[in-house]
């Protein structure tokens, strides 16, 4: 009984702190898009779940950064709203690569708000003209102007695409320390789901394990109970996969634009499903309960064994919009920080343990159902 009051309790935690807890302040975009090298743009800064407000605009500070050692700090920075700046921007006439263009990620330094960050924010294209204005007959670029009684000299060097971009380092940032969901650009709000949608792909994979159990078992000592428990446990874990394939479209709907894009992750989840709904079917397709069980026990073997290459090995082998697409583990500490795992890991225990639940009321039924008609 305790663990059933214990999954009570952990699906109530789940469903408050996954519903109610605050994102981090972030960057939702910038505008314009795009800049040239070599000129002076003013940029709006557009922040999501934000409060600039909350501080002068002297404490607050913005960057367009390449790498760690390559960034551009902003200067008359503007307060037009809790959700937006205004800066300017000095763009070198170099890009820290040779390359014709470049992305440059947005940050901004709150003091009440902490770091915000937004990759790709602006593309920077090269600008033709000032890259000649800057290069000598020899092809070098110039990195240094000096002026005395003599005249104008310039020094020029290999080191010159370093030296115009490290003048204004990232650092010094204020770090705030509290209970909030990390921002994810694109996802926003609904990175909530994957409390719910995920660990109802965790909660398939237990009760599957537990149906191929029982169903070994029933090949080994064919106990009626040992059907009914691996049948359970299938039904039960097809409606936590129907379940998490809902879920899933819903937040596809959202985050990808359509709920169906057909994903290498959505196909083989749809394969599994309808190899385990066949499990169902096979076992109602006799008229002798006895022989119809053991064949399904078998199948459900295979079933089984099928399940991890279609949910965990082929979806890695190919180009996909989830998580650990193309061998890259899922649930890093990009896709996790430690405040989603207080919630993601009970998530995982308490819908388990609902599915248990659900899948003893399930055999319980099944018994008084089979001693009505005389099968035990």
């Amino acid at each position: 009984m305790w663990w059933k009051i214990t999954s009570v309790a952990l699906v109530f935690y789940i469903l408050c702190a996954g519903l109610l807890v605050p994102l981090k302040p972030g960057i939702a975009y910038v505008s314009p898009e795009t800049a040239r090298s070599g000129q002076a743009v003013t940029l709006q800064l557009h922040g999501y779940n934000s409060f600039y407000t909350r501080a002068a605009a002297s404490d607050i500070r913005v960057w367009l950064e390449f790498d760690s050692l390559h960034a551009v700090q902003g200067r008359d920075l503007r307060i037009l709203s809790d959700t937006t700046l205004e800066a300017s921007f000095d763009l070198p006439p170099v890009l820290p690569r040779l390359a014709t263009s470049v992305l440059l990620n947005a940050i901004i330094d709150h003091p009440a708000d902490g770091v915000s960050l937004l990759p790709g924010a602006i593309e920077l294209v090269q600008d033709s003209a000032a890259l000649a204005m800057l290069a000598d007959s020899s092809g070098k670029f110039i990195t240094q102007v000096k002026m005395d009684s003599a005249g104008v000299s310039f020094k020029t060097g290999s080191d010159s695409l370093a030296a115009l971009w490290a003048k204004n380092p990232v650092a010094d940032l204020h770090v705030v320390e509290d209970f909030t969901f990390p921002y994810r650009n694109v996802i926003y709000e609904s990175i909530r789901n994957t409390y719910y949608h995920v660990p109802m792909w965790f909660a398939l994979m237990f009760l599957f394990i537990a149906s191929v159990v029982y169903s070994v078992r029933f090949l080994l000592n064919p106990k009626p109970d040992f059907d009914r428990k691996a049948a359970a446990y299938a039904e039960t874990g097809l409606l936590f996969g129907g379940l998490g394939l809902v879920t899933g479209m819903l937040w596809a709907h959202y985050a990808w634009g359509a709920a169906w894009s057909n994903d290498i992750k959505q196909l083989m989840t749809a394969v599994a499903l309808l190899i385990y709904l066949a499990y169902f079917i096979l076992r109602a397709s006799f008229d002798e309960p006895e022989k119809g069980a053991r064949l399904a026990a078998v199948y459900n073997i295979f079933a089984f064994a099928s399940l991890v290459p279609l949910l965990y090995i082929v979806p890695r082998m190919f180009a996909s919009l989830h998580p650990g697409a193309t061998g890259n583990p899922a649930f890093g500490s990009e896709d996790l920080d430690n405040t989603m795992r207080l919630v993601f890991y009970p998530a995982i225990l308490g819908f388990t343990g609902i599915g248990f639940w659900i899948a003893e009321l399930r055999v319980r039924y099944q018994r008084v159902a089979d001693k009505s008609v005389g099968l035990d």
